[in-house]
């Protein structure tokens, strides 16, 4: 299973087509070549495997890391690599 995670973005790189995103107080450069439509700071971003894919409303980006969060809370670190 794949998951998007929503993002907020700190820094857009001007002729890169890159930003720096955080996420849970993690910051990483993301790819932004395939959203179309201009980025700004503050803005909140879907990210998959370092590609932000679309734009997420704030109201939007908070309930899935909300849910994000319960989830990982909920691993047992024991059993999060069993297949």
């Amino acid at each position: 299973m794949c998951l998007c995670i929503p993002s907020c973005v700190v820094e857009v790189r001007s002729g890169t087509q890159t930003a720096l995103v955080e996420t849970m107080g993690v910051v990483k450069e993301v790819s932004t070549h395939l959203i179309a439509e201009s980025i700004s700071v503050g803005e909140h971003l879907l990210i998959h495997v370092g590609f932000a894919i679309s734009k997420i409303d704030q109201e939007e980006a908070q309930k899935s890391l909300e849910t994000y969060q319960q989830l990982m809370d909920e691993i047992d670190p024991e059993q999060a690599w069993i297949g």
